[in-house]
């Protein structure tokens, strides 16, 4: 199984307000930057927007260990949280609706369809790691970006 190395981080200025993503991707000598800008979104949203893109550029399964400086994003899955909201028909312990549930769905979609071992690992912030300073860097760049997508799902919740 092909090891891969990938680094997330998501933006937004304002919560909501516009945001972006962006990943790096390592494995051996390869490396490939992703990044996007979308209009209206929440930090968390893109912060699940830059695992899942970061999946979706696989193309065969990997063992993955995946950096990403969102205790959201990497306890989700270190403390079981996904499985009991899964469990639990999306909702979480106070009975309240996960949010996001559509890029969490899209996650679990990645990692069990393409066969991925995935390791969440996470990285604290703003701390001079230059994988997360650089993801740091395409997603706020992507959020000041001009023609921002449309985060669909957020938009349409609003």
């Amino acid at each position: 199984m092909k090891e891969v190395t990938i680094y997330t981080d998501g933006s937004s200025k304002g919560n909501p307000g516009p945001g972006g993503y962006g990943a790096v991707l390592i494995s051996q000598d390869r490396r490939k930057e992703l990044s996007a800008g979308f209009r209206l979104t929440t930090n968390n949203r893109m912060e699940l927007l830059g695992v899942i893109e970061g999946l979706r550029a696989l193309k065969s399964p990997c063992q993955v260990d995946l950096y990403s400086d969102s205790k959201y994003v990497v306890d989700a899955f270190n403390k079981g949280w996904l499985r009991s909201w899964q469990k639990n028909g999306w909702k979480k312990k106070d009975k309240k609706p996960v949010l996001n549930p559509d890029l969490w769905k899209m996650v679990v979609a990645l990692i069990t369809e393409k066969e991925h071992k995935v390791r969440f690992i996470w990285v604290k912030g703003h701390a001079n790691n230059p994988e997360n300073e650089r993801c740091d860097q395409l997603a706020v760049k992507a959020a000041e970006g001009s023609n921002l997508l449309v985060d669909t799902e957020y938009e349409k919740s609003k």
